[in-house]
């Protein structure tokens, strides 16, 4: 991982990679969505936006205000955009049309991890953007595309530094927000060590894993006197975009298996708003991201709101765990 000698300023970033003009501008009109809720995050309590909502998305959740004003924020900012066609929120029970002739689609989790809001842990935003298939106006089959469809896919971290992670297809890159305003490059191509001694994972939940997570994790736990001959620490912040970008700074392999909890259920992520977009910044910083049956970028999704189980980290971990599923 390269530090900068010179300040890259995120812009200066974008026209290197030599760009279409319209995808540069989604972006910064994404950008700026987040630079608004960062704001807000910032204040909490000052600015009367913690607590619960007292709504629920379409998923059954409860929503913090905080959700909701964070996907105000974004769809109204990006709704302008004259190149965005269309937009997809965790938070919306539909897609959100926006300009009919625009070429690319934008789909979103504007603040994962919204339950640590009131404890003052680290949210994020994540984005992902998709090239629209055809001329004219949105329609909601247009979303349904593969990750390796993806164009641009990222997260905003509002933690101790409000963070942007981004990659375009051509490796990962870190900026920092700095006290003007602006995202300066602080790391360059991200890299995944393949083998990793430490993990993600909600252990409360052991108990409706299925067999191959709960024979792998006791593996893990053995330490040093068990078949894996070394120890693993275990990290757990309940929030899918600070995971991740531990994992992208030092490694590790973070973990949402499918538990019988619902069986309708496969996982408990979406695979359009957080799966998708996480996936392919973690494979293309050499990492590996699978449902434990299969690439994660591969799945055809089959509708906005489709679960998934996600395993993504260390190539090298996401590979043991796969075999046990294809062993059980």
């Amino acid at each position: 991982m390269a530090h900068t000698e010179f300040p890259v300023f995120l812009n200066e970033h974008l026209r290197a990679n030599a760009l279409p003009v319209e995808i540069g501008a989604v972006l910064t009109d994404i950008v700026a969505g987040c630079l608004a809720i960062s704001k807000k995050v910032r204040l909490g309590a000052l600015a009367g936006v913690l607590g619960e909502a007292g709504s629920g998305n379409i998923q059954g959740e409860a929503q913090k205000k905080l959700d909701v004003i964070a996907n105000d924020i974004l769809v109204e900012t990006l709704r302008r955009c004259p190149h965005i066609a269309g937009l997809a929120s965790e938070e919306e029970d539909d897609f959100v049309a926006a300009n009919a002739a625009g070429e690319y689609l934008v789909l979103f989790d504007p603040l994962d991890g919204s339950s640590n809001i009131d404890v003052n842990i680290s949210v994020g935003t994540i984005f992902s953007v998709l090239r629209k298939p055809h001329d004219g106006a949105a329609q909601s089959a247009d979303f349904l595309q593969c990750g390796t469809a993806q164009m641009a896919a990222g997260y905003v971290l509002y933690g101790v530094q409000t963070q942007l992670v981004l990659t375009l297809g051509h490796g990962v890159f870190a900026f920092t927000l700095d006290d003007q305003g602006q995202f300066i490059l602080t790391r360059s191509r991200l890299n995944v060590p393949a083998a990793a001694a430490e993990f993600a994972i909600n252990m409360s939940n052991y108990r409706h894993w299925e067999e191959p997570v709960r024979v792998y994790i006791d593996e893990l736990l053995a330490g040093e006197s068990g078949v894996r001959g070394k120890n693993y620490n275990m990290r757990w912040v309940a929030s899918m975009v600070a995971e991740v970008h531990r994992i992208l700074m030092r490694g590790g392999v973070f973990m949402y298996p499918k538990d019988a909890r619902d069986p309708s259920k496969p996982g408990k992520l979406r695979l359009m708003y957080e799966a998708n977009p996480m996936s392919w910044l973690i494979t293309q910083a050499g990492g590996a991201a699978s449902d434990a049956r299969q690439a994660i970028l591969t799945i055809q999704p089959q509708s906005l709101h489709q679960r998934v189980a996600v395993i993504l980290g260390a190539q090298e971990e996401v590979t043991v765990l796969a075999d046990k599923h294809r062993a059980a």
